[in-house]
């Protein structure tokens, strides 16, 4: 067990919270996706709302845990350790380019719930609110995008190209 803690269930150097995290992201975009559909053609103003809270929360909790893993396994450097890739300029660079992204990603999404929660009525409709959200939404949308993109770069880079 202790193994699978601290090398994660794709095969590679990474621990296994990074693991659910890589999963995690790529089923982030697919979710949205839907849940922009189900507004937008569907006018399912209250399933959006729920996929939404429940993506945020899932979100949430996945970095969280993804956190506290980090710190308990030395950090991504120490876990990086093996990459062809490690403390490169190259890399270091993506990191903070990565991090810039989930940061951001972070802050706008908190944003975008906490305005969204106390403008729209309960259950959902449009509203004048509804071009801002679509404004806040629009830019969390793309930002979530770059922080998948560039955290999956990372994990490439850091752990997927020692295995190869």
């Amino acid at each position: 067990m202790t193994d699978l803690l601290k090398n994660g269930f794709l095969g590679t150097p990474a621990s296994i919270m990074l693991d659910v995290v890589v999963c995690s992201l790529v089923l982030v975009v697919p979710t949205l996706l839907f849940s922009i559909y189900l507004v937008k053609r569907r006018r399912k103003y209250d399933v959006h709302k729920h996929v939404q809270l429940t993506l945020g929360l899932v979100l949430l909790l996945v970095v969280i845990l993804f956190e506290v893993d980090m710190r308990l396994q030395g950090g991504f450097w120490a876990m990086a350790s093996q990459s062809p890739y490690y403390n490169t300029a190259f890399m270091v660079y993506l990191l903070y380019v990565h991090l810039f992204f989930a940061v951001s990603t972070v802050i706008m999404w908190s944003i975008t719930y906490y305005i969204t929660l106390k403008r729209f009525p309960s259950p959902p409709r449009p509203t004048a609110f509804s071009p801002t959200h679509r404004v806040l939404a629009w830019i969390s949308v793309v930002d979530m995008g770059a922080t998948v993109v560039t955290g999956l770069m990372v994990y490439y880079f850091g752990f997927w190209v020692t295995t190869r």
